[in-house]
């Protein structure tokens, strides 16, 4: 029995929002009970105590659209890359280190990134993966990484025939057998989708492949609409829109969840909805490669459940709600919009979205919930209560506010000390598969 407690407390729970001095118990990998800081001590006097030290306990943060394999792009210079657009960027930036990650290098872009969501809070990502220089096996070396630092992680691998219909089966391939070990693993920390790049970069002969050989049980994770390029394809090609395409080919449902969706109009939005298909925005990504803004209040005021990723961009899900706040105001022209959609998309709708594949109640602090807490030092400057906390966060937290982060009952950082792996040694090892990575693209 462990409990953390002394501190302001965010529950999510609409019953007991907000505990000026409150605290949880975890026992195991659940959460026991919270209350106040008294209420709880008086009932498990014998628990071994984490002391929040004043500042705010909050349920963890989820990433539902993450990027493993970019983590080496950080401060890569590729000789040559000068893009004029969407597509030079993915084939001149992205595909090019995909095709040049070996098994070990993407265990270590999947370190990296665990590190880095664990000190900004983050404990349940869904990761779209690509290394199409070796692709079987590469979602097993992720799932290691995320086994020893202990971040749930629901994973795919991003299936596409854009270096060639034999490496298509292969990625189809290992996405198959990674979903049956998936299903097969009684932990609820490991889960596993059909991953596909985008429309059009699969063929319909692919399409039908995924279709006719995607487990029972499991959806797709796909990018849809982030480029024009990839709806003009699709209407010259095929004579639809993405979103009907994908509708044709039985893609669409509960279990997928279709990222970044800016080149979308009102009829897919509706089909969207009415399959119940999940949406993810992404908005620094989108601003960085220059895609353009989704229409994301429309889309979640339509009815589809719609939320918060940051595409490999960062791993500090905080900032990408600061983005998306700023950015839908800007771009609409409405200084009221994004107030409560954000909000509700980060910490409401990427908890629906992750219990749609893992068991226990995330995004939460209430008894039977997934014991995933997370302590930041902040300490406010005005007053704090329930009607006011998403203002507290936005405007005066980040991620490297995080003192403390327990997943499933873990305590994997205790005072900004990582307590699972070395990450001196981490940080070391990354440094030189880079550097490898680098010199084996720029020769």
């Amino acid at each position: 029995m462990m409990i953390i407690g002394n501190g302001r407390m965010v529950t999510r729970d609409p019953e007991h929002p907000f505990y000026e001095n409150g605290a949880v118990a975890m026992e195991g990998t659940e959460i026991k009970r919270v209350g106040t800081l008294k209420e709880i001590q008086e009932a498990y006097p014998d628990a071994e105590f984490l002391d929040a030290k004043g500042g705010v306990i909050m349920p963890a943060f989820i990433n539902a659209h993450e990027h493993i394999y970019s983590a080496f792009a950080r401060g890569l210079s590729i000789n040559g890359y000068n893009p004029k657009g969407f597509l030079d960027i993915l084939d001149g930036m992205w595909w090019t280190i995909d095709r040049h990650l070996t098994l070990e290098q993407t265990y270590l872009s999947a370190m990296a990134t665990y590190v880095d969501c664990i000190k900004n809070g983050v404990t349940t990502i869904f990761d779209h993966h690509a290394s199409f220089g070796a692709i079987e096996g590469s979602l097993f070396k992720i799932e290691e990484a995320a086994r020893e630092t202990g971040v749930r992680s629901c994973l795919c691998y991003e299936i596409s025939d854009r270096d060639g219909m034999e490496k298509s089966k292969v990625s189809i391939k290992e996405n198959v057998d990674f979903i049956r070990h998936a299903q097969a693993d009684d932990s609820d920390m490991i889960a596993g989708m059909m991953g596909m790049h985008a429309s059009f970069t699969i063929s319909d002969e692919t399409m039908e492949r995924c279709a006719a050989e995607k487990p029972d049980g499991v959806g797709y994770h796909i990018h849809v609409a982030e480029g024009i390029e990839d709806l003009h394809q699709c209407l010259k090609a095929h004579g639809k829109r993405i979103i009907d395409r994908l509708y044709d080919f039985g893609i669409l449902g509960e279990k997928t969840l279709a990222a970044h969706c800016i080149y979308v109009n009102r009829h897919e939005m509706e089909l969207l909805r009415d399959t119940d298909t999940m949406v993810v925005h992404n908005p620094e990504s989108n601003m960085g490669n220059a895609c353009g803004c989704p229409p994301t209040m429309e889309i979640l005021h339509t009815g589809v459940l719609t939320g918060l990723g940051s595409d490999g961009y960062t791993h500090d899900i905080l900032e990408s709600y600061k983005v998306a706040n700023v950015l839908h105001k800007h771009h609409l022209c409405d200084a009221n919009a994004a107030w409560s959609e954000v909000p509700e998309m980060l910490f409401a709708n990427n908890a629906k979205i992750a219990n749609r594949y893992f068991k226990k109640q995330l995004g939460v602090l209430k008894e039977g919930a997934a014991a995933d807490v997370i302590v930041t030092d902040y300490d406010p400057l005005t007053p704090m209560h329930a009607g006011n906390v998403n203002g507290h966060i936005l405007f005066g937290m980040m991620g490297r506010n995080v003192v403390t982060t327990v997943a499933n009952g873990k305590v994997l950082m205790k005072d900004r000390i990582l307590t699972t792996v070395d990450e001196a040694k981490v940080w070391a090892d990354c440094r030189q598969a880079a550097a490898e990575l680098a010199k084996s693209i720029n020769g």
